[in-house]
C-alpha cells in the first residue's frame, strides 16, 4: 500500500537520544507505516535537553509518539505525566505517547524480550532463569519475567556487587518470584549454569567489534538449556554459536529488538504491526 503524502494532518513520531544517527528506528517504523498506508512519519532527533523535547511534544498535537534511547531513558521519566508502576520500579522508559497533551511513558524492552521468547516457543513456567548482567536491559527483562510469568526462580550474576544487589532487592520487594544473586566468577558461573534452564545474557560481551569473545565457556552449556543473547550485532554471537553446538535452543537479540519496536508501533498507531516487514528492514540493515 502506498504511503499517503505528508500534509498538515500527518502525525509524526521520533526517536530521541545522543547520539542517534545510527538508529534503525526510522527505517523500521517508516517501512511499517508505508506497508499499512498510515499517515505517519518517523524521524531521528539528536537531543540534549530532554525536558524541552518533551515540552515540545506536549505542545505539538501531531507529535504522537516518541522512542527514547541512551542516555535519556531515566531522565525522561521526570517530565511525563504518567509512568506505569512496573516501569517506575524498573527505573526507565523507552516510549512516550502523547494523548492530547498528556504524556504517558512506559518501556517495551522487557515486554519485547518476553514476546520474543513466547513467539520462539520457549516454555517459561516452572523454569529456573539465569540473567547475566544487571544493567538497564537486565532490569527490564528481570521485572517482566518476575511479574508476568510463572518462572520457578531467577538468579542474577554480575561483576558489580552494588548494582546487582540493588536489582535483587528491588525484585524481591516488588515481585513474588524467588530471587537470588551472586558475584560473577569462573566458579560461580559454572555452578549456576549447572542448575539453570534458561540463560539470558545482558552484557556487552561479544558485541561488535569484539565478536570473538563470549562470557560463557562452551563446555558449560547443557543440551536442554535455552540461551538468549540480547546482543544483536552480530546476529549470531559467539555465545549463541557455542550454545548451538552444544545442542541448546538459541534466541538472538534481533528478535527482542524487533518486538520492542513492534510494541512501540502498535502503541503509536493502534494498529497491528506488520512484523515481517519490520524484521526484513532490521535484517537488511544489520547485514550491511
Amino acid at each position: 500500500m502506498q504511503k499517503p503524502p505528508i500534509t498538515p494532518g500527518t502525525r509524526f513520531c521520533a526517536v530521541i537520544g545522543n547520539p542517534v544517527a545510527h538508529s534503525l528506528s526510522p527505517a523500521i517504523h517508516n517501512a511499517a507505516f508505508e506497508k499499512l498506508g498510515l499517515d505517519f512519519v518517523y524521524l531521528a532527533c539528536r537531543v540534549e535537553n530532554v525536558k524541552e523535547a518533551l515540552s515540545g511534544m506536549r505542545a505539538l498535537g501531531n507529535f504522537r509518539g516518541m522512542s527514547v534511547t541512551i542516555p535519556h531513558k531515566t531522565e525522561a521519566m521526570e517530565y511525563v505525566d504518567e509512568v506505569l508502576e512496573e516501569d517506575r520500579a524498573i527505573g526507565s522508559i523507552n516510549t512516550v505517547i502523547n494523548h492530547n497533551g498528556k504524556l504517558t511513558g512506559f518501556g517495551t524492552d522487557g515486554p519485547g524480550a518476553l514476546r520474543a521468547m513466547i513467539d520462539a516457543g520457549i516454555p517459561l513456567e516452572g523454569k529456573r532463569v539465569l540473567i547475566l548482567g544487571a544493567g538497564g536491559a537486565a532490569r527490564a527483562i528481570a521485572f517482566t519475567l518476575a511479574l508476568k510469568t510463572r518462572i520457578q526462580a531467577l538468579h542474577l550474576m554480575d561483576v558489580e556487587k552494588a548494582v546487582m544487589g540493588q536489582l535483587a532487592r528491588d525484585l524481591s520487594a516488588g515481585t513474588g518470584t524467588p530471587i537470588s544473586s551472586e558475584l560473577l566468577s569462573d566458579r560461580s558461573l559454572a555452578s549456576a549454569m549447572g542448575i539453570s534452564d534458561i540463560i539470558i545474557h545482558c552484557t556487552p560481551v561479544g558485541m561488535h567489534p569484539k565478536t570473538e569473545t563470549s562470557l560463557i565457556p562452551e563446555e558449560l552449556f547443557l543440551p536442554h538449556q535455552v540461551v538468549f543473547d540480547i546482543v544483536y550485532t552480530p546476529r549470531n554471537t559467539k555465545l549463541l554459536m557455542d550454545a548451538s553446538r552444544r545442542g541448546c535452543k538459541t534466541l538472538s537479540g534481533v528478535e527482542m529488538f524487533i518486538h520492542q519496536a513492534v510494541l512501540q508501533f502498535e502503541a503509536f498507531t493502534g494498529e497491528k504491526a506488520p512484523v515481517e516487514v519490520m524484521r526484513k528492514v532490521v535484517l537488511e540493515n544489520l547485514s550491511k
